[in-house]
Formats: C-alpha cells, sequence, structure tokens
C-alpha cells in the first residue's frame, strides 16, 4: 500500500490525482502533517508526500529504524513538478516509484542514488538477496576499481561495468564461461584486498569490500507426518542447510508430495523462508531415483521416497540425502533434503514494437536492462543501444543472417549468459521467436517480451480496420513457396477475413501483391477499402486509403503493411472502419450485451 499525504489545497489536488489512477494501490491519511506521516510510515510500504522536502526529512528523521525496513518515501512539490525519491531509493522501491509517479502527474522524476545515477545496476537490484560490505564494494564499482567477480555456480546476472571481472572459482568447483579473458583463481572469502563480489549458495565469512550474491539454487525435499509442528519442519531445514554450509537465503522452494500441499508445517516452514511450496503426485516422485527408500512413506502416501524425490524431481544434484528431525521425547515427524540446481542460462526473445520508443513495452525495456548479452539485427541494436546497460556484450548482424542470430542467442544462453534476442514488432511474428525456439534444448530458460505488431500500428494509424476476424500473410516467398502462399490468400478471401499483407513487395519481387489482391478481387468489391502504412510509427510515417480496384502496388514497398477489408469494412470520416459485429447492427436483440461492448 501506498500511503499520500498533503498539507495544502495545491498538494491535496495532486494527490487526488494519483490516488485516482491508483485506487486499489493508495490509500489516502487526513489530518495533521505529522501524525499522518507516523501513522503511513507504520503502515505502508511507500508513502508519497506531497510537501517540500525539508519538511518531510524533518518528519521522517525520528522514525528512522533501517534501510531494510523502512519504507521507500517520495517527495512531489506542490506544482507538481518533480517526484523526489528521499528514502529507500533501492530497498523501499522509491526510485521506481518516483518513476510512476512521474508518469501519471507529469513530473520529472529525481533520483540521486549513486548506481542510478551513473546508470550502474546496484548490487541490491539484481534481484539476488546480497550480503555483506555492499557499501563498500559499490563504490568501488562506481571508482572504476579493479573488482572481481566469482561466480561459484554459473547465475546468468545482468551486464555489470567493464571494471568488474570475472575470475575463475578455482580447482575445487568446476569452471563456468567467463566474462572476459581474465583468467586469475578466485581468493578464498575473507583473503583478499581486492573489492569482490561472490556468487554462492554457499555459507562464507566475508571480509571487508566483499559481497555475496545469494542465487535461487537449493530445492529443500520436505516430508512430515501428520501435524508436524512447524518448529521441527523449519528446525530440521535451518540446522540442515547450517550443517552443510548452505545458506537459506538460496532456498528456492520446499518440495514434497501432494498429498501434504496443505500440511500446516510445512506451509508454514514455507511460509517463514520466504519461499513457495511445490508439490508432486506421488507416482511422479515413485519414478525418481533415490539413495534411501523407505517402506514408511510407500504405506502413507504411495512413494518410496518423499524428501529426497521431491528434491530430485526437477534434476539436480543431491548435496545433503534424507535427515530426520531429533525431538526430544519422541519419534521424528519431518525430513529433508537438499538439492542444488544448476543454474540455466536465460533467453529474452524480446520484441521491440513498430519502431517509436513510446511504443516499446516495459517488459521490454526491463528485459534489455537484465541482459548481458545482446543479439540482433544492426539497425534495431541503433534502435535501443542507449537503453542497455554499460558492460552489455552487443552482437550485431545484418539482412539475411537470421538463423546466424538464432543460434548465436542460444549458444550464449548455453553458456549460462543472460540473453536478450530483439526483432521489430512482436518476437513471435514473423521475426526472431521461431528460428531461436527451434535451436533452444530444455537446458535453457526461455522468456518470450510481446511487443506490438507492425499490423497493429498500421491499424491504429488506418482506424479500425481489425475490427472483426482477421489474418496476416507473408508474401515474401523466400521461406514459403508461392503456392502455399496463394492457397492461404484464397482461403481468406473465400471466408471474408479481413488481411494484413506483410513484406508485400520488393525491388525484386513485384508481381506477388498484385496477383494476391486479384484473388481476393474474386470474392470482394473493387470498393472494397484497402489501407497502406509505411513505418509505422516512426518519424517518416505515411499512410492512405484506396480500394481494391485502385490501389497503386508501385507505391508499396517491403517497409510497409497493407491491409485488405473485408465485405463489411468501409471508409468512414476519412477512416477504415470494419464493423465489430452483424447481428447487433440490424437490432437484433438476442444479441450478447456482453459481446457488443467489447
Amino acid at each position: 500500500m501506498i500511503g499520500l499525504i498533503s498539507a495544502t489545497a495545491a498538494g491535496g489536488a495532486a494527490r487526488d490525482r494519483l490516488a485516482a489512477a491508483w485506487p486499489s494501490r493508495t490509500r489516502v491519511y487526513e489530518g495533521p502533517v505529522r501524525g499522518a506521516v507516523e501513522r503511513a510510515f507504520a503502515e505502508c510500504e511507500q508513502v508519497v508526500c506531497f510537501l517540500a522536502a525539508g519538511a518531510v526529512v524533518r518528519l521522517c528523521a525520528p522514525l528512522l529504524q533501517g534501510k531494510d525496513v523502512d519504507p521507500g518515501v517520495v517527495c512531489v512539490d506542490e506544482g507538481g513538478r518533480f517526484a523526489v525519491a528521499l528514502l529507500g531509493g533501492h530497498e523501499g522501491g522509491a526510485n521506481a516509484l518516483a518513476h510512476e509517479v512521474g508518469d501519471v502527474l507529469r513530473a520529472l522524476p529525481v533520483v540521486t542514488t549513486a548506481t542510478d545515477s551513473v546508470d550502474v545496476p546496484g548490487l541490491d537490484m539484481l534481484g539476488l538477496p546480497v550480503e555483506g560490505d555492499v557499501a563498500g564494494v559499490t563504490r568501488a564499482v562506481l571508482d572504476g576499481e579493479a573488482v572481481a567477480l566469482c561466480d561459484e555456480l554459473g547465475y546468468p546476472l545482468p551486464a555489470l561495468p567493464p571494471n568488474v571481472t570475472s575470475l575463475d572459482r578455482g580447482p575445487e568447483v568446476e569452471p563456468v564461461p567467463t566474462r572476459s579473458a581474465v583468467r586469475n583463481a578466485c581468493p578464498q572469502p575473507g583473503q583478499t584486498t581486492v573489492a569482490t563480489i561472490r556468487v554462492s549458495d554457499r555459507r562464507a565469512e566475508l571480509g571487508d569490500r566483499e559481497v555475496v550474491l545469494r542465487p535461487p539454487t537449493l530445492v529443500v525435499g520436505v516430508g512430515a507426518s501428520k501435524g508436524a509442528p512447524v518448529e521441527e519442519v523449519l528446525g530440521l531445514v535451518q540446522d540442515t542447510l547450517r550443517d552443510a554450509g548452505l545458506s537459506a537465503a538460496s532456498v528456492a522452494s520446499l518440495a514434497t508430495v501432494d498429498a501434504k500441499a496443505d500440511e500446516p508445517g510445512i506451509v508454514e516452514a514455507a511460509a517463514r523462508l520466504g519461499v513457495p511450496v511445490v508439490t508432486y503426485a506421488a507416482d511422479e516422485l515413485a519414478g525418481v531415483d533415490v539413495p534411501n527408500p523407505s517402506d514408511a512413506p510407500l504405506a502413507a502416501v504411495g512413494t518410496p521416497s518423499v524428501a529426497e524425490a521431491a528434491a530430485l524431481r526437477g534434476g539436480g544434484e543431491l548435496l545433503v540425502p534424507k535427515r530426520k528431525s531429533a525431538p526430544e521425547g519422541r519419534a521424528p515427524m519431518a525430513t529433508c533434503a537438499v538439492v542444488r540446481r544448476k543454474p540455466r542460462g536465460r533467453l529474452a526473445v524480446v520484441g521491440l514494437g513498430p519502431g517509436a520508443r513510446d511504443l516499446l513495452t516495459p517488459r521490454a525495456r526491463e528485459e534489455l536492462r537484465r541482459a548481458s548479452v545482446l543479439v540482433g539485427l544492426d539497425q534495431y541494436v541503433d534502435q535501443i543501444r542507449d537503453l542497455l546497460r554499460p558492460g552489455t556484450v552487443i552482437i550485431e548482424s545484418g539482412l539475411g543472417a537470421e538463423e546466424e542470430r538464432a543460434r548465436t542467442a542460444v549458444a550464449e544462453a548455453q553458456k549460462g549468459q543472460a540473453v536478450a534476442l530483439i526483432g521489430s514488432g512482436d518476437a513471435g511474428v514473423y521475426a526472431m521467436a521461431s528460428p531461436a525456439l527451434a535451436e533452444a534444448s530444455d537446458d535453457i530458460d526461455v522468456i518470450g517480451v510481446p511487443g506490438v505488431t507492425a499490423a497493429l500500428a498500421a491499424a491504429a494509424i488506418l482506424g479500425a480496420p481489425l475490427g472483426h476476424d482477421h489474418v496476416s500473410i507473408s508474401l515474401s516467398d523466400l521461406h514459403t513457396p508461392w503456392e502455399v502462399i496463394e492457397r492461404r490468400v484464397r482461403a481468406a478471401a473465400e471466408a471474408d477475413i479481413i488481411v494484413t499483407f506483410y513484406n508485400p513487395r520488393s525491388r525484386g519481387r513485384d508481381w506477388q501483391l498484385p496477383k494476391a489482391l486479384s484473388i481476393l478481387a474474386e470474392h470482394r468489391e473493387p470498393t472494397t477499402p484497402v489501407g497502406v502504412v509505411r513505418n509505422a510509427s516512426r518519424p517518416d510515417e505515411s499512410a492512405r486509403l484506396s480500394t481494391i480496384g485502385e490501389l497503386d502496388p508501385g507505391v508499396v514497398d517491403m517497409m510497409t503493411v497493407v491491409t485488405v477489408g473485408n465485405t463489411a469494412t468501409r471508409e468512414i470520416a476519412g477512416r477504415m472502419v470494419t464493423p465489430r459485429g452483424y447481428r447487433w447492427q440490424h437490432a437484433d436483440q438476442s444479441a450478447d450485451p456482453s459481446e457488443v461492448s467489447k
């Protein structure tokens, strides 16, 4: 919840605008300002004060307890010109909130956190728990000092600045691909004078200017008798991790059998650890090869192993075999086992939209900044180069190298990198998702990031041509024989479906569009509207309306999208419009009102 506080009519007006925009996220605090701040500080995760910055500082100062518990505080001046992240920029989310508030109020977000100011990812903003001398290591990164990265596990981190150099992890751990050609052994924890970032799920005593990032690599399988106390389950898990030299901050989940999905001791233990409970059917677990099967769980829940089998169900290395709790004076009621799952490389297939920066989705922006490696067509890379973090490795190539880019992106992800493979529009529509996923196996994680397609961008410019059933067809025969393309065009024509043509015409391919239009004309009147949009959403965007009978194919090229209406499509006030449906237009009262209103 976000608490909103103001003291004047001007501040109240801005406050009310924010409250109206976020009705489910905000709570307005009325009354004397000091009391309102105190209540909001205690009750909310974040606070927005429409007050002078100095006043907010004085009001919040007595309430501060620590950066890990204080809410994020954003201060907005009464003129609504600036949204200042005042407190809890990272931990409290004030930096991100300042940008959100700025979007709603059209205020300029002001962020003074050192890492954000120079576009370097904060160690506490990498998506992993972090322990150690965060301030000292961050300062070393910002000052350009040599900083060692010791990644024991090969976790796919975002791009880090060039002064952060990946080192070998030593002979006791199998090597993983490094971020540079430098090949020095990682020093042991507490035995280095160089600022060091470690990535590990192992417990360690850290020295000055050392931090450790905790990736979610550990799965704890848990079995429990009915009514097992949470203290027994949680104590067993914590003791097992500690005795094995493993960090509870790297636990990704507790895993168990379906029959124990609602067992209070397991559910509450997971809640206290801040992780989900993952369950599997008994027959799934019975098929997992384990070192310590038992007749007791077989009789109780239908599988000879719960703890070991549940931990191993998703693969990984068994670090701690089944271990039982040891309560005094009675039989144990809980078991656990610990598995390490090797981090997987990450491939995000990102659609950039049709070209305009404001049509690039927030999720796409996040994935571009999450990546350590970017793969893309050179002209698309140029569009978003300024959004990448310093240190991002860029692999770009020209037209015609789509399959090579797909193979490269998958190969980089298989090395354990965080990779973004970019394409225009939506990456899954005549773009890079298909060749990439055809290359990818199940050894990497793949994230699809949708984008605004050229067809949708063109439709918005033309009016509402896609108001009923529609199809997209590429007229390029580079990958599809013309006979197949023609059959699809003819099917769309006979079905009276609106058609958007991609790749309609090029210098070496000038007859396909006239042929496609002639096929459509067999089933539609010559006056059927046709919309032609070139470079939709870009500075040199152009659009025109014509008809099947009058369209000059010479005005069309590869940068153009051609949309042909169906028999109901009309030109209305200079716009291309296809009615949503047919029944309600003729006052048919049987039409479903919910369908009409969509």
